[in-house]
């Protein structure tokens, strides 16, 4: 007799149904934001780009690519940034070895001052080195008397240093977190054997850290290629890269096609760019065995490591905290003597101040901004990381491989929320003003995009802090509450949402501290009645004024300020995953 009752799934094959039919729809969120808010803002761009005065001629390709103008910017972008990574790696390898390999007090918070000068706006970083370079101060007089009489606040030296500045942490905590997981088996026999130091370096060491070393020179290239607040500030009307010439073509010469034109450029060189790095990883990358990631580094023991030690902490000190502490004094010197009269002028508006509002506004404004951007970005990342984690081709416990169809979306949407890390700012920037003129919106609809622009860089953050850990959670967990009672909602909060809790929180505050100092994409869609801390800060720089002058300083010190206890909040609580960054 045969019955009619249907068969009865079993517990792990209702789940499996269930879970997936609403992790689909999770996948639309953030699809949906980034299609509107990314990918519209560049298809006008390129839509805008064949519109100019020679509608459908392609006349404004052809004057930009004649242009020996354009032609020198383009070069300036490669090389600058070219010398900026060689130099960058030259200076921030020894340091990596160091925070690696050896334990010393104060590793901690040299380490946190360290990613605080990564985050911090470019702004900032220019404002710095316009205080340390001042042509009166001791840097600046000190140089004049080995060098010559020099600009050196708008010379290229400064721009390399600001970048070296800016990049060094980057350096140092890729390649030093690898640095730091390496198995020393082979460098022991080998030294055991009789190789010097340098051989074994130069033979067991290096090729180990060539995927880390890879993603590094990437990273440091792309950050350098596309640099806007610092070769804006620091470069003068001498130096131009395609950034700044982007915005001065976009709001100086209102030549909106030209604009569009040189930013196509720029994505197009970019997107070959990491296209052929992508492939001389593939092709020459080996992924070295790694040990679980310790931070128990060894004391420097002899004078030669001691000394080795001493020399790259002095190039810290130097580097990093040199320019942010002569930002401090700077904001609190008067001709009086120290003082907070800079702090407390924010509270006004001077006659001829740059700024419509009080200038502590901008501190309320980007509070606002980046809190809602941040919310937008857990949303967004959240979703995206539960949707990838579970069309991922892993196998743990008795997850299913995905077909090809799943595999390829996911693929698609990972690639998407990355994208973002890799575009310019300011091209986004100017995507939303060219998008804001052809609809005829108002101008106050601009401000509702300041935290849609920070959003977008804020959440491929987030999916990066979580969906590894997403990753490793075992399926079984999952079946097991199940077969317990419990329902849909409580398994994903005691099983998924406790074990990324942590790293979702180190996200989220990361994602707080980029938003918190977006520059490009915001100076382009910013009104002049809602500042926010950079594009105040940058338009202050802009107004000759010792009031004005003494104003920035001050919004640059409580925005480093801001920073730094956002990333310490991240470093107090970061994972201790296998990696450092």
């Amino acid at each position: 007799m045969v019955s009619d009752t249907p068969p009865q799934k079993s517990p792990k094959r209702r789940l499996s149904d269930g879970r997936s039919r609403w992790r689909h729809g999770l996948g639309i969120i953030p699809l949906a934001f980034f299609c509107v808010f990314f990918v519209l803002p560049l298809v006008t761009i390129f839509a805008r780009s064949f519109s100019g005065d020679d509608l459908g001629t392609g006349g404004d390709w052809f004057s930009v690519l004649t242009n020996t103008r354009y032609w020198k910017v383009a070069w300036f972008s490669l090389w600058q940034a070219v010398l900026s990574t060689l130099l960058t790696l030259v200076i921030a390898l020894p340091g990596a070895y160091v925070f690696a390999r050896f334990s010393f007090p104060g590793k901690s918070l040299l380490r946190t001052l360290m990613t605080v000068a990564f985050v911090l706006p470019p702004v900032v970083v220019g404002a710095a080195f316009l205080t340390l370079l001042e042509s009166h101060g001791p840097v600046s007089q000190l140089l004049t008397w080995a060098f010559g009489p020099v600009d050196w606040q708008h010379s290229i030296w400064a721009i390399l240093v600001a970048h070296m500045f800016f990049n060094y942490s980057v350096v140092v905590r890729t390649v030093g977190g690898y640095w730091a997981n390496l198995n020393r088996d082979l460098e022991d026999a080998a030294r055991g054997l009789g190789s010097s130091r340098a051989r074994t370096f130069w033979r067991i060491t290096l090729p180990q850290l060539r995927p880390a070393l890879s993603a590094a020179t990437v990273l440091v290239f792309l950050f350098t290629f596309t640099s806007f607040g610092v070769i804006m500030l620091l470069g003068g009307p001498t130096y131009a890269n395609f950034e700044v010439e982007i915005f001065r073509q976009a709001t100086q010469s209102l030549n909106l096609s030209v604009a569009s034109v040189l930013a196509l450029i720029q994505m197009a060189t970019v997107a070959s760019l990491v296209v052929v790095c992508g492939r001389i990883n593939k092709v020459s990358g080996h992924v070295s065995k790694l040990v679980g990631y310790t931070d128990s580094g060894l004391r420097p023991r002899g004078i030669g490591q001691k000394l080795f030690v001493a020399c790259n902490l002095l190039v810290v000190l130097a580097l990093i905290c040199g320019p942010m502490s002569m930002l401090l004094i700077r904001a609190l010197s008067t001709p009086q003597g120290l003082s907070f009269s800079s702090f407390t002028s924010l509270l006004s508006t001077p006659d001829n101040g740059a700024l419509y509002t009080p200038p502590i506004v901008a501190v309320r404004n980007s509070l606002i901004f980046a809190s809602i951007a941040t919310a937008i970005s857990v949303i967004c990342g959240l979703a995206g990381a539960v949707y990838l984690s579970r069309a991922s081709s892993g196998n743990i416990g008795d997850r299913p491989r995905p077909g090809r169809l799943l595999r390829g979306l996911r693929r698609g949407l990972e690639t998407l929320l990355t994208l973002p890390l890799g575009t310019s700012a300011v091209t986004l920037g100017f995507g939303y003003l060219i998008l804001i003129s052809s609809l005829e919106l108002d101008s106050s609809s601009s401000v509702f995009l300041i935290p849609a622009a920070q959003a977008l860089i804020g959440t491929p953050l987030v999916v990066r802090s979580i969906l590894p850990v997403m990753n490793s959670i075992d399926n079984n967990l999952r079946h097991v509450a199940s077969s317990l009672g419990a329902s849909r909602w409580r398994t994903w909060r005691e099983v998924d949402f406790a074990l990324t809790a942590r790293a979702l929180w180190a996200g989220a505050a990361l994602a707080f501290a980029a938003s918190l100092g977006e520059f490009g994409a915001t100076l382009f869609i910013a009104r002049a009645e809602t500042p926010t801390l950079p594009t105040a800060i940058f338009r202050l720089l802009a107004r000759p004024g010792t009031v004005n002058y003494s104003q920035a300083m001050a919004l640059s010190c409580i925005l480093m300020l801001i920073t730094a206890i956002t990333i310490w909040s991240i470093e107090r609580f970061r994972s201790t995953a296998l990696g450092d960054f």
